[in-house]
């Protein structure tokens, strides 16, 4: 991987954002099985890796520092886009429903980024006025970031594992 410099962890967080809708952008332009299943997996790799710093290492760094909820509604945004990662690594692009899961993902994706990214409301917002050391914790992401895509690079990651939904067997 090519190193990038960012200013803190929101900066990191906020070019992984750009980075997926530009993911989801090129999926939606494609067009044959080949690429569109090249790009969907690409697209999970890069949601299981940025839920999985955010959930490890972001999001505990700002509990009891800003809202409840908007980090609670966080992990459960989460959660839906894992069940649709999940749904879409297992299949294929000449499965039912496989182009429909990818578009509702991006949609959920939007609606979560713009939860986060929102001017003087949004988490970055709220997490920008706390005491907590963002460039600190965008070390600790960046590190743990690569080695989720070296794991992702020689083994594969492991499905994405809903942390606040509980799923109920069929």
């Amino acid at each position: 991987m090519a190193e990038q410099s960012y200013t803190d962890a929101i900066a990191l967080l906020k070019a992984d954002h750009r980075k997926v809708e530009g993911l989801f952008e090129k999926f939606e332009n494609a067009s044959g099985s080949s690429a569109k299943a090249k790009l969907a997996h690409q697209i999970c790799i890069e949601l299981k890796i940025h839920t999985s710093i955010e959930e490890e290492i972001f999001y505990p760094a700002f509990r009891g520092k800003i809202e409840d909820d908007t980090l609670d509604e966080a992990y459960v945004e989460h959660d839906g886009a894992k069940i649709l990662v999940n749904d879409i690594e297992a299949g294929s692009p000449e499965d039912d429903f496989y182009d429909a899961k990818v578009k509702v993902l991006s949609e959920e994706i939007k609606h979560h980024v713009h939860e986060e990214e929102m001017p003087s409301e949004g988490m970055f917002a709220q997490c920008r006025q706390t005491d907590v050391d963002l460039v600190a914790l965008r070390d600790a992401m960046l590190a743990r970031k690569q080695e989720l895509m070296a794991k992702a690079e020689a083994e594969g990651l492991p499905p994405a594992k809903p942390c606040a939904v509980n799923l109920q067997p069929a």
